[in-house]
C-alpha cells in the first residue's frame, strides 16, 4: 500500500525513532529538500545522458553517483548509521577541478541558460543550495556544534552543478552572459 494514513495529522517518524515529529520541523524540511534535489537530478541525469563530462564519466554517471550519496545524506539526517565521509567530498572536488581545468576563469556572475542541460544544472545548483541551508538548519537545531563531512559535501555539490552547467554551455560554444547591473 502506498499510504498508511499515519501522517494525516501532520507528523512523521524518523528512522529508529519511536516518537513522531512535525512535518514542518527543521529535520523534515531538510529531508524533503534533499529529496527534491535528488529527484530533480534524475531529470538532469536523463537530459545529460551519455554526454561526456570528465575523465570518461558522463553526466549520467556523475549524477547517478551523486544521487546515491544523497540517499546517504538523508539516512544520516534521519539517524541511520550511514555517513557521508571525506572521500565523497574529495571525489566531488576532483570532478570540479577536472572541469575547471577545461573552462575559462570566472570573472563575473553569469545569467543562467545557454543550453537546456546548462540551464537544468543551474536550477539543480539552486536546489542544492537550498538543501544545504535546510541541512545546516536541521543540524543547528539538533546536532550541536558537530560539523560532519556531510556539510562539506552539500556545499561542494552546488559547486559541482555550477561547473557542470558551465561545461555544458562551454562545449556547446555558448558565450557566458554577464548580468547588466
Amino acid at each position: 500500500m502506498l499510504y498508511t494514513g499515519k501522517g494525516d495529522n501532520g507528523t512523521t517518524k524518523l528512522f529508529g525513532c519511536d516518537q513522531r515529529i512535525s512535518k514542518s520541523s527543521a529535520i523534515s524540511e531538510a529531508l524533503g529538500t534533499v529529496d527534491e534535489i535528488n529527484s530533480f537530478l534524475g531529470m538532469v541525469k536523463m537530459e545529460g545522458g551519455a554526454t561526456n563530462a570528465i575523465d570518461g564519466k558522463t553526466y549520467h554517471d556523475i549524477l547517478a553517483d551523486v544521487q546515491q550519496d544523497l540517499f546517504v545524506v538523508q539516512a544520516q539526517l534521519a539517524g541511520a548509521d550511514k555517513h557521508v565521509d571525506s572521500m565523497q567530498v574529495k571525489k566531488l572536488e576532483a570532478w570540479i577541478g577536472a572541469i575547471e581545468s577545461e573552462l575559462p576563469p570566472i570573472t563575473s556572475f553569469f545569467v543562467s541558460g545557454g543550453t537546456t542541460l546548462g540551464a537544468m544544472c543551474d536550477v539543480a545548483r539552486t536546489l542544492a543550495r537550498r538543501a544545504e541551508r535546510r541541512v545546516v538548519g536541521a543540524m543547528d537545531e539538533g546536532m550541536g556544534n558537530e560539523k560532519p563531512p556531510m556539510l562539506a559535501y552539500m556545499n561542494r555539490l552546488s559547486s559541482l552543478l555550477y561547473a557542470l552547467a558551465r561545461l555544458a554551455n562551454h562545449r556547446a560554444g555558448v558565450i557566458e552572459e554577464k548580468p547588466h547591473y
